[in-house]
């Protein structure tokens, strides 16, 4: 893979998370061209030592994947409208420029790590389909992995509506595991994708090393986060929206204001975009750059493995 030549394409262009058709999306998008600085990210309100965060509350590491576990346990079947209330429906969008900056090719085998609905698994299997019908190349494959199981049902069952059924090329599997413990081998993927979900590893660092160990060397690691807002105006409301508006609605939508609550919470204690990219550099990725979409409430990250 030109991962060179992909990373000059990168610090150009506006996202399509920045159409004007929606109010978020209007704002800026701004790109952050590719760094490698080895340098260590700052310290950002440690736990104590064997403790870490569930959103503000600190609790024990090893109590920390049962408890996202149930929050999304909780929220599998209504995951798109949970994104859709922290988002404003604007995650649809994000979602496909996330897509975009991958820019799907045949003969990509993916990993999309904590992906259980499938959202961006569909989009760039039906990206990849887009080729035509020709043999598809026996590495043209996509591998879902998540912690919850409830997540990978719901997207099975979504695969299956869609036809997408079997194995060979060109197929989904659905695989149970831990971001920090990934059930593949070195250098088994050309390309590594997480959407809303490294807030809620118990350890980011673990994560990201795992992700540069899986991928193939040339191969592209992609993070969607939300993110924290760059326009100071704008972040007091996103903080109102965030902590009174959302646990309200996902108390009367859902029926669960908790873990609502919890990510929003999640959102606030995750790095901020620099210092997620140092961290990425710090697990050995490569050109490390990032976008923020509407104006910091997400961030899209790139790295490679050289």
């Amino acid at each position: 893979m030109a991962a060179q030549e992909a990373a000059a394409r990168e610090t150009t262009g506006q996202s399509s998370a920045a159409l004007p058709c929606a109010l978020w999306s209007a704002l800026m998008t701004t790109d952050h061209p590719s760094q490698d600085s080895k340098a260590a990210p700052r310290a950002r309100n440690a736990a104590a030592p064997g403790t870490t965060h569930f959103g503000y509350r600190e609790v024990g590491e090893a109590e920390k994947p049962s408890l996202v576990q149930g929050v999304f346990q909780s929220v599998a079947g209504r995951y798109d409208l949970m994104n859709d209330l922290m988002s404003g429906g604007i995650h649809r969008l994000w979602k496909t420029a996330m897509v975009d900056w991958l820019n799907p090719r045949p003969g990509m085998t993916l990993l999309d790590t904590a992906g259980g609905t499938g959202d961006i698994a569909f989009r760039v299997h039906d990206r990849l389909a887009a080729f035509g019908a020709a043999p598809r190349p026996a590495d043209d494959h996509i591998i879902v992995c998540d912690l919850t199981p409830d997540m990978l049902m719901v997207g099975r069952d979504r695969a299956i509506d869609r036809g997408i059924l079997g194995g060979g090329p060109g197929s989904i599997s659905w695989v149970c595991g831990d971001a920090e413990r990934l059930p593949l081998p070195d250098r088994s993927v050309t390309a590594y994708t997480i959407a809303f979900g490294l807030r809620n590893v118990t350890h980011i660092e673990r994560a990201l090393s795992e992700a540069r160990r899986v991928l193939k060397p040339g191969g592209r690691f992609l993070c969607l986060e939300f993110s924290h807002v760059v326009l100071p105006v704008f972040a007091e409301l996103y903080d109102l929206y965030s902590f009174k508006v959302l646990p309200a609605m996902g108390a009367a939508v859902a029926g669960d204001r908790e873990s609502y609550l919890y990510l929003a919470e999640s959102i606030r204690r995750f790095p901020p975009q620099d210092e997620l990219a140092a961290l990425m550099a710090a697990a050995g990725l490569s050109q490390v750059g990032y976008r923020n979409l509407s104006g910091g409430i997400a961030a899209l990250h790139s790295g490679w493995r050289i």
